[in-house]
């Protein structure tokens, strides 16, 4: 159940709209919370809120913060007609009314009710939230300006406010829009499922290029089947469907001291090898021949290259753009230098995506 504590507000570090990072005080201890004033409206310095301590509790790798629940000192104003009504975290205490972009009442609506197809348009597919700048830095390294839409799913942090690089991109100008799917909420655009998060990508954002994947964090159990990353083979299934071209970005790491990440991790294995019921583009960077021999070996073996097409291309043109820009990334506590592989791959997705857009794919 949710481990509660009483704290009191000592300091607001960052106050966005739609997320507040807070110095508190929980039982005579400091400690760092944050508030989604979506869900439990906006708290002030003095303010007594009620705190879900769970993650941190158990040592999970939530950054060290607990999530305010409740404020005791203040109501939150309701008084905002509420703007749709699909809910999302549906039938929890802390439901949500959105306007998804599929409702009869969203503007979008007719839009989406139009168009069936995503005609053709590259879809990124990856695992972890580390790949999207990467991905999206590959696609514009050549500069042609192309509109890229981000889709996060409801695989890992819900909302999309946790992201500090989707705020980055976004304050770039480098992403037209995003839209969350599923339970994940906070995006331009709320969407009911993956499917309609797409389509509303192509048709309401007018996005050259989609990248898809989940928020920060992931779930892993060390077992085949107990991770969230096996939802990138249902995404390549739904891209394929939906009449777009699928590019995966497969998870791969030669720091990960863990050997089912070493090489091509067993979470892209299973979706691409097992999951994925329809073909996509793999997008492998250019590695030294030590490590390139590791990544071929694995893909041969699992059979992926028999229902896949494999793509390799120089992903650095992508991380030379995130130094130029001065964009940090880093998966798992490691950046660039530590695990150049990690985002090269992403890297190498965005490059393909550029070609196949210029019309120039070889």
């Amino acid at each position: 159940m949710i481990a509660w504590r009483k704290a009191k507000v000592w300091r607001v570090i960052q106050n966005e709209p739609d997320l507040q990072e807070l110095e508190v005080s929980v039982d005579g201890a400091p400690g760092l919370a944050w508030n989604l004033p979506l869900l439990t409206g906006r708290v002030e310095v003095g303010d007594e809120v009620y705190l879900n301590t769970t993650a941190v509790s158990i040592g999970l790798g939530s950054g060290g913060y607990d999530f305010v629940l409740a404020n005791l000192t203040r109501i939150p104003d309701d008084s905002a007609p509420a703007q749709g009504h699909i809910m999302k975290l549906r039938y929890t205490p802390l439901q949500v009314s959105v306007l998804a972009v599929e409702e009869e009442t969203s503007p979008h609506h007719p839009a989406l009710a139009e168009l069936s197809s995503l005609e053709g348009t590259p879809v990124i597919a990856g695992t972890l939230h580390s790949q999207l700048a990467p991905a999206v830095a590959g696609c514009l390294a050549a500069d042609h300006g192309w509109r890229i839409a981000y889709v996060m799913s409801d695989g890992a942090a819900l909302p999309l406010a946790l992201s500090r690089i989707v705020r980055r991109l976004n304050d770039d100008g480098l992403l037209a829009g995003t839209v969350t799917v599923g339970h994940s909420f906070g995006g331009d655009l709320e969407a009911v499922n993956i499917y309609s998060g797409l389509v509303a990508a192509r048709q309401v954002l007018k996005a050259d290029l989609i990248i898809v994947t989940m928020g920060p964090g992931i779930v892993g159990t060390g077992t085949r089947w107990g991770t969230t990353a096996l939802e990138q083979g249902e995404i390549i299934n739904a891209i394929n469907i939906l009449g777009g071209v699928a590019i995966a970005i497969p998870r791969i790491s030669f720091a990960d001291p863990r050997q089912r990440h070493h090489g091509v991790s067993h979470h892209t294995l299973t979706a691409l090898g097992m999951v994925a019921l329809s073909s996509a583009a793999i997008a492998c960077p250019v590695l030294p021949a030590d490590q390139w021999q590791v990544v071929q070996e694995q893909l041969l073996r699992s059979g992926i290259l028999d229902r896949h097409r494999l793509l390799v291309r120089d992903g650095w043109p992508a991380l030379r753009l995130l130094e130029q820009r001065a964009i940090p990334v880093d998966s798992m506590g490691r950046g660039i230098d530590d695990d150049p592989a990690c985002f090269l791959s992403a890297g190498a997705a965005g490059m393909i995506a550029d070609e196949m857009l210029s019309g120039n794919q070889t």
